[in-house]
Formats: C-alpha cells, sequence, structure tokens
C-alpha cells in the first residue's frame, strides 16, 4: 500500500537512538524528506540510508529540544532545506537512571522532565505551527508502557509519571486541534531492543545509559529470549523480541492520510504486554 509519505517533511527527534533509528530510516524508506534529531552528526543515518538504497533524503540536525530557542532554530533551518513540516514524531526521551523511587535524586527527576515533557511541550508547540498554518498535519508521541503498567514502571516510576504526561497532553491537544487538520496520536512501545550495539550512536539514547548496560547487550536479547533467560518473557503474549521497525510500522500508518479519521488515540506496542 502507498501511504503518500513521499515529499512529505518529517521530524524525527532522538533519532539516532534505537527506537529512533528505526523510525528514521522506514520514514525515508517512503520517500520522506527527514529530519533527524539529535546531539550526535547524525552521519551514520546518511551513510546507512545510502547503503540501503532509500528513496527519501535525511537531513540531520543538532538541537537542544529541552529549550524552546534551540527547536526554533531548528525549524528556520528546516524551513531553509524543506519548506514547513507535515509530520513530527517525539520519540526522544527516556530514564536517566533506574532505581527505587525513594532514591529519587533532583538531578534524575529534572532530566526526565527535561526531555520527556519539555522536548515533547517545546517540539509540539514550535513545529504544530506549520501544521496549524496550513490546516494539516500529524504529531505522533512515542510514550512508553512504563506510563500503562505498574510493573513495567517498577524501578523506573518517574520516567513512567513522566510519560504519563506525554499521555494525557497528546489527547488534549488532538481535542483542540483536531477541527484545525491537525491529528495528535500516542505510540506506548513495550520492550523494545535494536538489533545491534552498533545501532544506537546517540549519546542521549536509554541503551547508553550506564543503568541499561546491565540488562546486557542489544544482539544478545534474541538468544536470551531463546533461551529462557530473558527477564521479561514471561509478560509477553508473542514470543519474539520487540524490534524498532514494529514501532516505525505504526508510526507509518499513523503519519499517513489512511488513518486520517484517528485522533487521540493510544496504542501499546508491546506484543501484548499490555492490555487495556
Amino acid at each position: 500500500m502507498d501511504l503518500g509519505l513521499t515529499g512529505k517533511v518529517v521530524v524525527i527527534t532522538g533519532g539516532s537512538g534505537g527506537i529512533g533509528r528505526g523510525l528514521v530510516l522506514e520514514f525515508a524508506r517512503e520517500g520522506a524528506n527527514v529530519v533527524s534529531v539529535d546531539q550526535d552528526s547524525g552521519d551514520h543515518l546518511v551513510a546507512e540510508a545510502k547503503r540501503q538504497g532509500l528513496a527519501g533524503t535525511i537531513l540531520p540536525l543538532q538541537a537542544d529540544i529541552t529549550k524552546r530557542e534551540s527547536v526554533e532554530a531548528m525549524l528556520a533551518k528546516i524551513h531553509e532545506r524543506f519548506g514547513p513540516v507535515d509530520i513530527l514524531v517525539n520519540n526522544a526521551g527516556g530514564g536517566a537512571k533506574l532505581g527505587p523511587i525513594e532514591d529519587l535524586d533532583d538531578a534524575t527527576r529534572n532530566w526526565n522532565a527535561a526531555i520527556n515533557i519539555d522536548g515533547v511541550l517545546n517540539c509540539t508547540l514550535t513545529i504544530g505551527k506549520d501544521m496549524l498554518a496550513k490546516g494539516s498535519g500529524s504529531i505522533i508521541n512515542i510514550s512508553s508502557n512504563a506510563s500503562l503498567s505498574a510493573q513495567a514502571a517498577s524501578m523506573n516510576v518517574h520516567y513512567g509519571a513522566a510519560k504519563g504526561f506525554v499521555n494525557s497532553f497528546s489527547k488534549g491537544v488532538a481535542f483542540e486541534w483536531a477541527g484545525r487538520g491537525v491529528r495528535v496520536n500516542t505510540i506506548a512501545p513495550g520492550w523494545i531492543v535494536p538489533h545491534s550495539s552498533e545501532h544506537v550512536q546517540g549519546p542521549g539514547s536509554w541503551w547508553n545509559k550506564p543503568a541499561l548496560k546491565e540488562l546486557g547487550k542489544p544482539e544478545d536479547y534474541e538468544d536470551r529470549l531463546d533461551s529462557g533467560e530473558l527477564e521479561k518473557k514471561g509478560s509477553i503474549p508473542i514470543p519474539r523480541v520487540g524490534r524498532p521497525e514494529d514501532i516505525a510500522y505504526l508510526a507509518l500508518f499513523l503519519a499517513s492520510d489512511v488513518s486520517s479519521y484517528l485522533t487521540g488515540q493510544l496504542i501499546s506496542v508491546s506484543g501484548g504486554a499490555y492490555m487495556p
């Protein structure tokens, strides 16, 4: 099915992380002009797209999405290269570190709030102006099963709470902007694992946090699932490891006009780990 995304201008935050990489490459595969926003150069994404012969263009840009002025400067560069934005995927996020909630320190709390809340706010309100001005657009916010399940939020409670803000914010904006042609939907990933450690380049990625290194290398997860050693196996009805493209495929659908009658929806992509 042709999703009609060729030539669309797509902004994806956290493009060099595990899920972000999958999003950037799959939108480029559909022929979109993809802006990958992260803290690294993003050259590896351009090289990978060229290697695969993807139809779209990838423009890596560095920006601090926790600061409104940085997002505004980034948008000015996007306008110079591509024009107004059609699709925004607020993917950047994560937890600073794992630990009991009673051990939550100010640095962790502030980091979680800045990236998961302020980043989504800044990008939505700044880039959303493009969509409101032309009366069309799709915003896709990447939340987490940690915002839906107490078990999923265990040892990462504040992160789950921050993603809970994303869920409520998405619903409210979806209601306010629906009549103005802008749709807002939310994807809540479960345990999504990159295919390789080499696929996680962004320094802010969840997989590059010291606490998460304790959970093992991404490339080991398939073997751990098959051997029964994977700690989350028992809570995932579909017996396979979730991958970044599983998130990207749904994002492509929500970004396209095929889903033009959908807004304000929250969908968990987790192999059935969360069933409302």
